[in-house]
């Protein structure tokens, strides 16, 4: 497998988890390998999307990532084969966006992953050949990036995903192929301190990690494992051990995870099985088990998922349709069913996505 095909990030599962209060899904960002974003507005009753004036925006070199920051103001996309990460203003309005100044930001050797802190204007990005997080301070009136003290933060070999819990005390990076660290977040500066015990073991070629919303527990997808991993979190420390009947089964190569809002569902985008692996999370112990119906179609290769911020739709990339599937989400059994129009059409090898929350 080459880099290129594990460069996803937990990016839904950053945005849900600073959700505290009710609010409406907006707009949908996905990046597309052809060096661009393509964004959509969401209808708010059926979940159907409809191309953003002005889409598709121009990125960098080779796209990697994206994500939102907690107020929906600002977007962010690595580029991989640029070594920087473009900084975007949205439109309220209309969800265009607008590079902000000093775009783009340098970050280390090959970013594969950006994050945001739910709780405070920070940003981390994970960079794969220079094995180190990038840190970055948010200018909250024009969005621009500063480095914060200590940054970049060194890893482990080869770090591929980065992921902040909800009440952003802790971040979690896969690394080495085979394992994950958990970072303490300094509330003052937002430099990151490995944890005691980091990193822990995954199962093989680890993609893919998420917080759920509620910041208990801990989910990688495992590329060749054919499975996914759970974690518990200690509250204390952000050290993490093994949840009950971990890994758990997906379809073959699952390389995307996400959480619905509430803490209850989790969906896993399978890439070689063309599907949608769906969970049921135990609220007690962080088991998951599949939920009837599962998996769920979708495109060819999909590579990553999303579950909008009101916990109503997910949407899935599908990497060789150049689409994204939309799903209405059963709240009841967690069970997906495809939205009137889907698949909507995106660019050329669409690889990641973020959703808005008004």
């Amino acid at each position: 497998m080459t880099k290129l095909s594990c460069l996803v990030l937990s990016t839904a599962a950053i945005i849900l988890g600073f959700l505290a209060s009710p609010v409406r899904a907006e707009f949908v960002y996905v990046v597309n390998q052809n060096n661009n974003v393509s964004a959509y507005s969401i209808d708010d009753k059926t979940g159907a999307l409809a191309p953003v004036p002005g889409s598709p925006f121009a990125t960098g070199e080779l796209p990697s990532s994206v994500a939102v920051d907690p107020t929906s103001q600002f977007a962010y996309v690595t580029n991989a084969g640029g070594n920087n990460v473009s900084g975007y203003s949205i439109n309220h309005n209309t969800g265009a966006l607008t590079l902000v100044p000093g775009s783009p930001f340098a970050t280390g050797s090959y970013p594969t992953s950006v994050a945001v802190d739910p709780t405070a204007p920070l940003v981390y990005v994970t960079n794969d050949s220079s094995s180190n997080v990038s840190a970055y301070s948010i200018d909250q009136t024009t969005g621009a990036l500063t480095p914060v003290p200590g940054s970049p933060f060194v890893t482990a070999a080869e770090p591929s995903s980065v992921a902040v819990d909800a009440k952003g005390r802790f971040a979690y990076v896969i690394v080495d192929d085979s394992a994950v660290s958990a970072y303490s977040i300094d509330q003052t500066t937002g430099a990151l301190t490995l944890v005691p015990g980091s990193p822990i073991a995954t199962g093989s070629e680890p993609c893919s990690v998420a917080v759920d919303p509620k910041a208990r527990f801990v989910y990688v997808t495992n590329f060749y494992g054919y499975n996914i991993s759970g974690y518990r979190i200690d509250q204390t420390t952000g050290a993490l051990t093994n949840v009950r009947g971990s890994p758990f089964k997906t379809g073959e190569e699952p390389i995307s995870v996400a959480l619905d809002p509430t803490a209850h569902f989790a969906y896993v985008a399978d890439d070689a099985s063309h599907g949608v692996s769906a969970y049921r999370i135990d609220d007690q112990t962080g088991d998951l088990r599949r939920i009837s119906g599962s998996p769920f179609k979708t495109g060819i290769y999909p590579k990553a998922v999303a579950v909008d911020p009101t916990g109503r739709f997910a949407y899935v990339v599908n990497y060789f349709d150049n689409t994204v599937s939309g799903y209405n989400i059963r709240h009841q059994t967690g069970a997906l069913k495809p939205v009137a129009g889907s698949p909507f059409a995106t660019g050329s090898g669409p690889f990641a996505i973020a959703i808005t929350g008004d």
